[in-house]
């Protein structure tokens, strides 16, 4: 019998998974609705039915990969634990200080958010390390006792973060600390910065830390929970968990780091797409998620998606390496309601899972972006996936108040809904291409997620982008990012020094790093099918405040130091492409020195035979694209679609996870990876 590899996606409206047959290539896929109050339920009962659905034998699936919500979730909702934090004398109040940045500078009633650990659960202790590493001032077994005895005179206290000031230099007052806790308070969480975000910059170092603390005893115990019940559905599954960096790392190491996990099923979405942008050749894309509650967004150029150092997250700061994506509160379960200005606004409220959108019968009363595409017939009431039925008439019903107060049609109404929901969405794709200096119409729209195809011909046009790429299974796209994703593993080191003669300290903390990562793929990696070594430096002019990352080698081989001419001239292309210019003469500087280890799983190749060849339409019904009136409009069957077959406009295409709309002008043809291209003529976006 064959092996079987999975993918699982926890969405705030649906469970997705993906399963592949690593000899054939046959991939089968499965939604059912999550379960928020307990994610592990939807995950291992979906887990279940997709067995029994598709026939696999449970004992032959060799590897179980996780896209989790759990730290987002826990982080916006503020559900983790009572943590401390111990730091050095006279930075008690630096966490709650920041960097005294405004996201809402014309706000004068926004508060910053409040301090995940209140001041009170704030320690100092006697210390310090200077800035070149050395100890200023020795640290005491005895400030150590009395910090231990403050923390267990509190019993509520489930986590500590030990944040020192230059710790990433010297760690070892840090982790004297943390072997001190471990040993007293065995139950304590001890998150420490020198390992979690060993780099320069004491708010970012410090909220990173801090955040991790808060999220270990929640996330830690769900992914164990749950790696002890996928083990008694799939007991021969390895079990992955996804890193917002865009790979996966053991249930161990995502229990000691679970701030890594905060993006985790938006980035595996980012590395789905670039997997089958390549499929068909197409290397620079901007992606579409739109889900339940939110649309990501994200642009992937060459084939390599964008990532970013630093992300907010509820007014949180995490500065650890991330795939560049951007949310906003716009999905399918987005909710339509009259402001106070008397304007229709859509989101970022959502009805999400539960009661979810009207028309999806589970006690959802208020209108959302499914109730507006229901009602104008984009959204067929048949082919709802994930078990769902549809209902107009609850769709018709939930919008109609909306409409009375604004005096207009309940079809109006719904174009307004869509409308103000793809404002949200362009807006979203603004921020990762247009303000970054990338001309979205250079790149092809990738839409995925339950809602993507629903709005992608929408916001392209909106954007002047003329092409759009569906993938195969869009709905599910996020657990088929899940298959491909390889085992991966980030390393820093500090290292501020001028790009000029040998630079030793330069070539000592590199030797140092390599070394680690040998380690990490000798003990992690074993039986991966290739690996591969990243090294980047993070390089600014000297007097510069913040660094550009320039990647200088990816091969299999342990990389060399590179030598001071090479770094300077990557660094001056890589300026040159942000920014249109550089200063050659200019005195430049190193801060940090990064060497990702990766290592390839097998994924297996993809089956791209075509189930059938049947062009037919399988009904006609009548579709809203403009206020002018209804169009009527052919549903095809996706699976029915040969390579080569060509659609015109207005049409609609469905599947099981996913509905595609064409509309008038369009045209959509299959290609050869069986990848949908449609192609939108006169693109109506700015110059």
């Amino acid at each position: 019998m064959d092996t079987w590899i999975v993918g699982c996606d926890v969405g705030g409206t649906f469970t997705d998974f993906c399963a592949r047959e690593l000899s054939s290539g046959r991939t089968v896929i499965h939604k059912r609705p999550s379960t928020p109050e307990d994610p592990s339920r939807a995950v291992l009962n979906g887990l279940k039915e997709l067995t029994e659905i598709h026939d696999i034998n449970p004992s032959r699936i060799s590897r179980f990969a996780h896209g989790t919500t759990v730290a987002t979730n826990a982080l916006l909702q503020r559900k983790g634990a009572n943590v401390a934090v111990i730091t050095t004398r006279g930075f008690r109040d630096l966490l709650e200080i920041g960097r005294q940045a405004r996201p809402l500078i014309y706000d004068l009633q926004a508060d910053a958010p409040a301090p995940l650990a209140e001041r009170q659960y704030r320690f100092e202790i006697d210390e310090r390390i200077g800035p070149s590493g050395e100890i200023v001032r020795p640290l005491s077994d005895a400030a150590i006792e009395a910090v231990i005895e403050e923390i267990r005179s509190r019993p509520e206290i489930a986590a500590v973060s030990v944040c020192l000031i230059f710790a990433f230099l010297n760690p070892s007052h840090e982790q004297r600390i943390a072997e001190a806790f471990r040993i007293a308070l065995p139950h304590v969480f001890v998150s420490v910065s020198s390992d979690v975000q060993p780099e320069f910059r004491e708010y970012e170092r410090f909220s990173t830390t801090l955040i991790n603390a808060f999220l270990q005893p929640e996330v830690s115990s769900y992914m164990a929970r749950l790696e002890s019940e996928v083990k008694t559905v799939a007991p021969e599954a390895e079990f992955g968990i996804f890193q917002s960096s865009g790979g996966l790392m053991s249930v161990q190491r995502a229990g000691l780091l679970p701030v890594r996990t905060a993006l985790s099923g938006p980035a595996a979405g980012a590395v789905g797409a670039a997997g089958s942008g390549a499929d068909s050749g197409i290397g620079d894309v901007i992606t579409l998620d739109i889900g339940g509650t939110s649309t990501d967004v994200c642009l992937i150029r060459d084939g390599k998606t964008a990532l970013a150092s630093t992300r907010d997250i509820s007014g949180f700061r995490i500065r650890l390496p991330m795939v560049d994506i951007h949310t906003v509160g716009a999905g399918g379960g987005s909710i339509a309601r009259i402001g106070a200005d008397g304007l229709m606004k859509v989101g970022p409220e959502s009805a999400g899972a539960v009661p979810g959108p009207a028309c999806y019968q589970k006690g959802g009363t208020l209108p959302t972006v499914s109730d507006a595409n229901v009602l104008l017939g984009r959204l067929p009431t048949k082919l709802a996936g994930g078990g769902l039925k549809i209902d107009r008439n609850l769709a018709v019903e939930a919008i109609r108040p909306i409409a009375d107060s604004l005096g207009v049609s309940l079809e109006e109404t719904a174009l307004g809904i869509i409308g103000i929901a793809t404002a949200n969405m362009t807006r979203a794709i603004r921020v990762v291409s247009i303000e970054r200096g990338y001309d979205p119409r250079l790149f092809t729209l990738m839409p995925f997620g339950g809602a993507g195809g629903l709005h992608a011909a929408d916001v392209a046009k909106s954007l002047g982008m003329t092409r759009i790429i569906v993938p195969r299974a869009p709905g599910i796209l996020c657990a088929e990012g899940l298959i491909l994703a390889d085992l991966q593993e980030d390393f820093v080191a500090n290292c501020r020094t001028v790009v000029e003669g040998d630079m030793p300290i330069l070539r000592n903390e590199l030797t140092d790093l390599a070394g680690k990562a040998k380690q990490w793929l000798a003990t992690e990696a074993e039986g991966s099918s290739s690996q591969r070594l990243m090294l980047s430096f993070d390089m600014r002019y000297l007097g510069q405040n913040y660094e550009l990352s320039v990647e200088v080698s990816n091969s299999a081989e342990l990389p060399d130091c590179p030598s001071a001419a090479t770094l300077r001239d990557a660094f001056l292309a890589e300026y040159t492409r942000n920014y249109g210019h550089c200063d050659p003469d200019a005195v430049i500087e190193t801060v940090n020195i990064r060497l990702r280890a990766t290592a390839q799983l097998v994924q297996g190749a993809v089956d791209k035979q075509a189930a059938g060849a049947d062009l037919t339409p399988f009904e006609t019904v009548d579709v809203w694209f403009e206020s002018s009136g209804p169009v009527a409009t052919p549903l095809y069957e996706r699976s029915g679609l040969p390579v080569g077959a060509r659609i015109a406009g207005p049409a609609i295409i469905t599947q099981l996870d996913s509905t595609t709309v064409v509309p008038p002008g369009a045209e959509i043809w299959m290609d050869e990876a069986l990848n949908m291209i449609m192609e939108i003529e006169n693109g109506q976006g700015e110059d």
